[in-house]
């Protein structure tokens, strides 16, 4: 018990001085815990410069959403055991080459949400040798040095989004160690054949909602071990016959959101252990024969939302498909060339929303409940095209009425009858038939019935005779 006893004061009293330690020392307006080792918790507290003090102890310190504006050389001392240091959401607009020595250990960064911060120096992260983690997100950068990085060899996750780079980053090529890279919303244009050199550990890249108008031949070769790539959202019309050469660990390719009309069967031809393909909010019409033949390992295709009208069972062979597919908002015509793929809908249940925009018999029908024909030999019969046609007057013509017209003819041989000269009882034909319009509406011209047609027909003798009267007169 002695011995035991022995043992519990030497290993307590150091872990009781570092609590004590790190709470003594804590910055004011700050608050420290020992939660995980020692962490200082600076968020909110309205700092407008860093505090000069900080526990030696400290393994994190959070100085989120303050009012800091500047960072000066070995602002934060020397703290061997510092692993994390967070200075987002503040006002930051410079910061001194050497900013961070004296943090030997720090591994994790974040810099991000700094709008003011629009240029870095060269030796801004300098000494950070274990730097792992690198947030400079929404921070309104143009471009960054290209040797930037040069003095962080363990560097494996950059954060570069929502900035204004109109390129990539010239400062990561040859970072062998990066595996994630976050460069969407920025403004960049093409992917360069050398943009991507050396990267050979790169497992993610997001370029999503760029401006991305071109990508050069072979520009991802050296990315062999490429796992994610987004590139949704971009300006591609075309892409090389070999953009994706070589990726042959990639699981998700998203291409959604671009100009795409055409699909060659020589981009996908690596990419044997794709899991889910993005190709929605494209303008594709056509599929090349094999274009999805080598995706053996595919499970979710999205071809959603593009202008395909049909899709033949030679393009795309199910036999090879496991997942599901979203075909919905094209404007499918559902004749006998979607025959194969209503079959493999009701086998599979795999796909569903597949609705008909032709033929005019199944318009708004979806493809699931069209039923096709046979003919006597076996064949598939197409859905029938409706012609149907219909009578639309012109500006200038006015619709006419058939009971209107018998009684005008009418009332020109009852005229002549009377001996009266062809121009007048055609000038009193045309009197009739505005009187009639005026004051008999749509009853006569509408035909409502024997009735109807009884009572006009005396009332138009009286309006005659009436009109014989004047004209005799004059």
């Amino acid at each position: 018990i002695k011995g035991r006893n022995q043992c519990f004061v030497v290993l307590c009293i150091p872990h009781i001085h570092a609590v004590w330690a790190c709470v003594r020392s804590c910055p004011a307006n700050c608050v420290c815990t020992q939660e995980r080792s020692c962490s200082v918790l600076c968020d909110r507290a309205g700092l407008l410069q860093i505090p000069s003090n900080f526990p030696c102890e400290a393994s994190s310190i959070n100085l989120d959403k303050n009012s800091i504006k500047f960072v000066s050389e070995r602002a934060f001392g020397t703290l061997p055991s510092l692993k994390s240091l967070s200075l987002q959401h503040n006002n930051i607009s410079f910061i001194t080459p050497g900013a961070f020595k004296g943090l030997p250990r720090l591994t994790e960064l974040k810099m991000a949400h700094n709008e003011y911060i629009r240029y870095l120096h060269t030796r801004t992260f300098t000494a950070l040798k274990r730097l792992v983690r690198l947030d400079l997100a929404d921070c309104n950068l143009f471009n960054i040095p290209d040797r930037i990085f040069i003095e962080l060899p363990a560097l494996q996750e950059l954060f570069c989004f929502q900035n204004n780079f109109r390129r990539i980053p010239g400062a990561i090529r040859g970072m062998e160690n990066l595996t994630h890279v976050y460069l969407e919303r920025n403004k960049i244009e093409a992917v360069a054949y050398n943009s991507l050199q050396g990267l050979t550990r790169l497992k993610y890249l997001n370029l999503q909602d760029n401006r991305i108008n071109v990508i050069h031949d072979h520009a991802f070769q050296d990315c062999q071990k490429m796992e994610y790539l987004y590139l949704n959202d971009n300006l591609l019309n075309d892409l090389p016959e070999n953009s994706f050469d070589g990726l042959r660990h990639l699981k998700m390719l998203s291409l959604g959101g671009n100009f795409l009309r055409n699909v060659s069967k020589t981009w996908f031809r690596d990419l044997v252990e794709l899991e889910v393909l993005y190709l929605d909010r494209n303008r594709v019409n056509y599929i090349e024969e094999g274009a999805f033949e080598n995706l053996t390992s595919l499970v979710s295709l999205h071809l959603n939302s593009n202008n395909l009208t049909t899709l033949p069972f030679s393009v795309f062979r199910p036999v090879y498909f496991l997942g599901r597919l979203y075909l919905f908002r094209n404007p499918w015509e559902c004749d006998c060339r979607l025959k194969w793929l209503k079959e493999w809908m009701e086998n599979y249940r795999l796909v569903r929303d597949i609705l008909c925009v032709s033929p005019s018999s199944v318009a708004g029908i979806d493809l699931a409940d069209v039923l096709f024909d046979r003919s006597p030999e076996g064949y598939c019969l197409d859905p029938v095209e409706f012609n149907v046609t219909f009578y639309s007057p012109t500006p200038t013509e006015e619709p006419h009425s058939t009971t209107e017209s018998k009684f005008s003819s009418l009332i020109s041989k009852l005229l002549l009858q009377e001996g009266l000269p062809e121009e007048v009882a055609n000038t009193t034909e045309a009197l009739t038939n505005t009187t009639l319009l005026d004051r008999l509406g749509d009853e006569v011209s509408s035909g409502v019935g024997e009735y109807a047609i009884s009572c006009s027909f005396h009332l138009l003798a009286l309006i005659t005779a009436q009109a014989v009267m004047v004209l005799q007169s004059k």
